[in-house]
């Protein structure tokens, strides 16, 4: 099979079935109301600085798509709405574009999104495959800022066509990130980063790390559904977005995604010591039944929830939102007890 036809599949795996995971463990944290939070409401700041650009609030546009005369429409229509409300976009990996330069069109978006802060994305297993002149020509030609690379045993595993060798993969990345000339970003798919491997990933000199949590769409759920295989005995499989952004806190930045739907979830993220939150599949699905209007209206809301979460924390910009007091209940308390995290 194609890496096209593999991306035409996701897209409509998403789309039709159900692959959420139910929880990404936040119900578990509980921000510190203040009753008195002594700030003006229409003076709170949601805006911050990622990468070097301002943007509007702390959100991102998670990697969806690349590869396909569909996603080339996705890409545009999305990139174009990241433009307009100042948030970041990342692109689906661009394995495709690298096997079949034809396809570059299929992610290029430059033209409509001029000044966006824009990932590249590509999947750890390819540094063995693809040069590292290929790569940076990849990038360069779609004129992104970054390249995300994803680390994702857990989904190649149930692929039918997956890539399981990650043997020698630590030594890959660290040549990546010394002689790419781009910043490069540690990446997960819905698994999580452990303390462990963040530590690793900081080693090897990434920039910055997507935990990319157990929440959310399921990738175990998703290529198993296309392969045929029995996903039953891990469908739970993973460390919780929230739980995984305390495992990842060895001072670079974090991109907290899986599984956050509201402002409310963005601003605990913060709180628990995220820099920047992602979505994926809200913005693919509202984008199907309500188009781009649907998206930025969407996009309006989540920035609303975040501003009241920071007015009821008495935090009037993302960096006090960041000294935001919390309590930790249930499953995240046992676990960050017992990996003494804080």
């Amino acid at each position: 099979m194609t890496t096209e036809q593999r991306k035409k599949d996701h897209l409509k795996t998403c789309l039709e079935e159900n692959v959420e995971t139910p929880t990404n463990g936040f119900e578990d944290v509980i921000l510190i109301n203040k009753s008195l939070p002594e700030i003006d409401f229409d003076e709170i700041d949601t805006s911050t600085e990622f990468f070097g650009k301002k943007l509007n609030m702390p959100l991102m546009i998670d990697a969806i798509t690349g590869g396909t005369e569909e996603a080339r429409s996705i890409n545009r229509d999305l990139a174009s709405i990241a433009e307009k409300k100042k948030i970041i976009f990342e692109l689906g990996s661009q394995r495709a574009m690298i096997e079949n330069p034809q396809l570059k069109n299929t992610y290029y978006v430059r033209d409509v999104a001029p000044k966006t802060l824009i990932f590249g994305n590509l999947g750890i297993f390819q540094l063995k495959k693809f040069s590292l002149d290929q790569i940076k020509s990849t990038l360069r030609e779609i004129g992104v800022d970054a390249l995300a690379v994803h680390i994702n045993p857990a989904q190649e595993v149930f692929q039918k066509e997956g890539d399981t060798d990650f043997s020698d993969l630590f030594l890959q990345l660290s040549n990546l990130c010394e002689n790419l000339g781009y910043a490069v970003i540690g990446k997960e798919v819905g698994a999580g980063i452990s303390l462990e491997v963040a530590q690793k990933l900081k080693e090897a000199g990434v920039k910055a790390i997507d935990v990319g949590g157990f929440g959310g769409t399921n990738w175990i759920v998703v290529d198993a559904l296309r392969s045929g295989k029995d996903f039953n005995a891990f469908v739970g499989w993973g460390i919780p977005t929230s739980v995984s952004i305390l495992e990842s806190k060895v001072g670079l930045p974090i991109i907290a995604t899986g599984g956050i739907r509201d402002g409310v979830e963005v601003a605990k993220a913060i709180a628990l010591g995220a820099d920047v939150c992602g979505m994926a599949l809200p913005f693919l699905r509202i984008l199907k039944k309500e188009g781009k209007i649907g998206i930025e209206k969407f996009i309006d809301k989540i920035q609303k929830e975040l501003k009241t979460a920071m007015f009821l924390t008495g935090s009037k910009n993302i960096k006090e939102l960041k000294r935001a007091k919390y309590v930790l209940t249930g499953k995240v308390r046992d676990w960050t007890e017992q990996r003494n995290l804080r």
